[in-house]
Order: structure tokens, then sequence, then C-alpha cells
């Protein structure tokens, strides 16, 4: 018995640029960018919402528009959860998870955002699975939690909103897009075989993106004075020296944008895609050779072929979507997903890992059978 995953979907913007386009803003060509990140283009919203790629999404999980992979439809009342994931939500309250709720009519289902980064799908998987588990049949303690029979896992990101384009080493790399999975709690199925999730500290800020909020606060230290309302908030200062962004900010660069050390993650990502790996494997008691297909974080691809060849495996064995996406954060891995069911790459009864690392350091992987 377990959490099995019955349908996925994606959505991405109309907006395709290609790099050659971006050589307008930065110093930078098509052969830089392809060569050393696998990159050839990236989609970009102009009037699309994160939500508005995630229903998409959704709608293609559940089995109610074309595209994407369903085994059947589902009814709206059916959806228990639903699990958002994102670090680029369109607005604070309601939750992008709220909003879709209502846009879908999932009226029966209890709904909420998070944020692990660029490994955002993988943590909501595992929550998933988690409160399914508790409030199985037979679970201790069941009868008194909610039953979480099937739930709506979304990653989605405008990440392209965050990016500083006055940044060559950055702007290249991200995307936006929505993945969406719909999971199910079934008694004659093993589902998630195993999960594991992992948080290393970034103790140097090679990843860091501080939040802008501009809302005059009319408070110092003395109490209220309403001259301070045109004053910058004093908060903000020992967050930008935290996360090591005060000189950016003071030479003029956005405070709200994504700041990245690209050989710092590099190199913290060739690390923990092939011990999240082994790690889940470890915990099924399987090996590499039981499973038959691997959809990874689509960072660059020289990562996954790093992670390829450290675990001895040919890049075939790996779904690859990066050419035309780029980093769409947490919504790489369910729209990656998405690309390996509809190309076939995965059937009935395969052992399917979905691996993930980003920004925190966060990282995990999911062990499933399909």
């Amino acid at each position: 018995m377990g959490c099995t995953i019955i349908g996925c979907g994606k959505q991405l913007p109309a907006l395709d640029v290609p790099n050659e386009e971006l050589t307008k803003l930065v110093d930078t060509s098509d052969e830089w960018i392809s060569t050393r990140t696998g990159i050839l283009s990236r989609r970009v919203c102009v009037g699309e919402g994160n939500v508005d790629l995630a229903e998409g999404a959704a709608r293609q999980a559940l089995g109610w528009a074309d595209g994407g992979y369903s085994e059947r439809k589902i009814a709206p009342e059916d959806i228990d959860l639903i699990i958002y994931s994102t670090i680029t939500p369109d607005e604070v309250v309601p939750t992008c998870a709220a909003v879709l709720r209502r846009r879908l009519g999932l009226v029966n289902a209890a709904a909420f955002d998070m944020n692990a980064a660029c490994s955002g799908f993988i943590y909501g998987l595992t929550i998933a699975e988690t409160m399914m588990s508790a409030s199985a049949p037979g679970a201790a303690g069941a009868a008194g939690r909610n039953l979480i029979h099937r739930a709506l896992v979304v990653g989605g990101e405008r990440l392209t909103r965050i990016v500083d384009w006055n940044d060559r080493n950055t702007c290249v790399l991200f995307g936006d897009g929505a993945g969406a999975a719909v999971v199910e709690w079934d008694e004659r199925k093993p589902g998630i075989l195993a999960w594991y999730i992992k948080n290393d500290d970034d103790d140097s800020n090679a990843l860091t993106c501080p939040s802008a909020y501009d809302a005059p606060q009319p408070f110092t230290p003395e109490g209220i004075d309403a001259d301070a309302l045109q004053q910058a908030d004093p908060g903000t200062a020992p967050i930008d020296a935290e996360l090591d962004v005060m000189e950016r900010v003071a030479a003029g660069a956005p405070r709200q944008a994504l700041y990245m050390n690209g050989q710092k993650v590099f190199k913290f990502a060739t690390s923990v895609m092939p011990a999240a790996i082994e790690e889940v494997l470890r915990r099924a008691n399987l090996t590499i050779d039981d499973v038959q297909f691997i959809v990874p974080h689509q960072a660059n691809l020289r990562i996954i072929k790093y992670a390829a060849k450290r675990m001895g495996l040919p890049l075939e064995r790996f779904q690859v979507s990066i050419a035309h996406r780029g980093n769409s954060s947490s919504a790489c891995i369910p729209m990656t997903l998405c690309d390996a069911y509809e190309s076939g790459n995965i059937h009935p009864g395969d052992k399917v890992v979905l691996v993930g690392f980003g920004g925190g350091f966060t990282s995990g992987a999911v062990l499933y059978e399909a």
C-alpha cells in the first residue's frame, strides 16, 4: 500500500526567449550559455501569473485537459489536499494554493503554500505521503485525523521577476513554468517506496534572495515618528548583512533578486545529487540497478551529466528537459516528470527516482513505483 502518482501535468508561458535575445541585455552569447548550461531558450511570463500556470498544469494532472498524463479523470470534490511549492507567489494572502483551490472548485481540499526552493516538489511529495500514511485506515490515531486520500502537489514559479537582468551570471539561467501531480493512497500498490530530505547550511550565502517589503513604517526605537514614513525600513539592514547583500543593494542592484555564486552552487549540487539518490535507495533496500529511470532537477546539464558519470549510468536513464526551459526552481521536477510520462520513458511497474537540490541548501529524493 502506498502513495501513488496517478497524474501529472505542466504549463509554460507563451513567450520563448532564445539565448541570442539576451545579448540585447548583457554581454553574453548563445555559445557561452549553451556550452556552460545546456540551455538554448527559456519561457518567460508576460501577463501570466504563477497560479495561471499552475491551473493549466493541474487541469492536465486531474484529467480535465489535454496533455500531461492521467490515469483517469478526478472529480473536484475528491481532492483532499493541495500543497503548492513556490518561492515566487503571486501574493502573500491568500496563498497560491488557496487561489488555485477556488479556481478549480476543489471544495474539500485543505490548501497551503510551502518553500523549499528548487527541492520544493520533493518536499511537497514527502509531506503528502506522510499525511496520507498517517490518516490511512489502520494507522495509529488515524480515526482522529482528516482523511487524506488524494492530494494535488504543485510546483509553480515566476523566477524571471526576481532575476537581475543586468547580472549575466544569473539572468541566463532561469525561466518560468508550473508542474503538478495528483497522488492517491492505494492499498493495492506500493507507490512511494522511500523518501529522503536534507538541509545543509549555506554558510557562504552562495544562493540568496531577500524580500522587498515596501510598506512605510512609522516607527523608531523611541516609538511612533511620522517622519519615519519617509525613511528606509531599518529592519532590512541586519537581514541584508546576514545574507551578505548590503554592498550590492547599496550599489543600486535590486534588493529582491537572486544572487548566486555559481561555482559554490555547482559544487554543492554535484555532491548532493548522487548522495540523495544513493540514500533513498539505501532506505528502500534497493540498488541503482533496480531503478529504471531518474527525473532530476534541471539546473544545469553539466550537473546531470556529472551525476550520471559518477553513478556509472548512461545519460539516457535521466530525463533531460533543460534545453528550452532553463531552471524554473520547484516547477522543474514536476514538469520534467510530465515530460517523462509523455515521452513514454516511464512504464507501469518501473521504479523511478525524483531528485532535487536548491537554496537553503536543500536536497532530497523520492523513490516510487509507477
